[in-house]
């Protein structure tokens, strides 16, 4: 268990996380729920491919946890409305704070 797809797994988790943990917006956490999807894929595989069961089911449930997670930050229609209203929130409210301090 030390290949591409472990390497991909491994390194492409590392930076799902990071992206969600930076918090630079719900198109950022969802698009790190996108590499979230392609990484448990790759475990996945490669538990099945290599006989390792836990690791295979354990990111099969991760796998639908995080298709969720791109389902709720990126593709339902009302939480895409939902983020556009708050982009224009959080924008207006950046000026406000920009004037605050000026």
């Amino acid at each position: 268990m030390n290949g591409p797809l472990e390497w991909f797994g491994a390194i492409g988790a590392i930076i799902a996380a990071a992206m969600i943990a930076a918090d630079l917006g719900r198109r950022w956490t969802g698009w790190g729920f996108v590499l979230f999807v392609a990484t448990s894929i790759a475990w996945v595989t490669s538990g099945l491919v290599n006989g390792t069961m836990p690791i295979a089911v354990q990111n099969g449930l991760l796998l639908a946890v995080n298709a969720w997670g791109v389902w709720q930050y990126l593709l339902s229609p009302k939480k895409k409305r939902e983020i556009d209203r708050a982009e224009q929130i959080e924008a207006e409210a950046k000026e406000e704070v920009a004037a605050e301090t000026a």
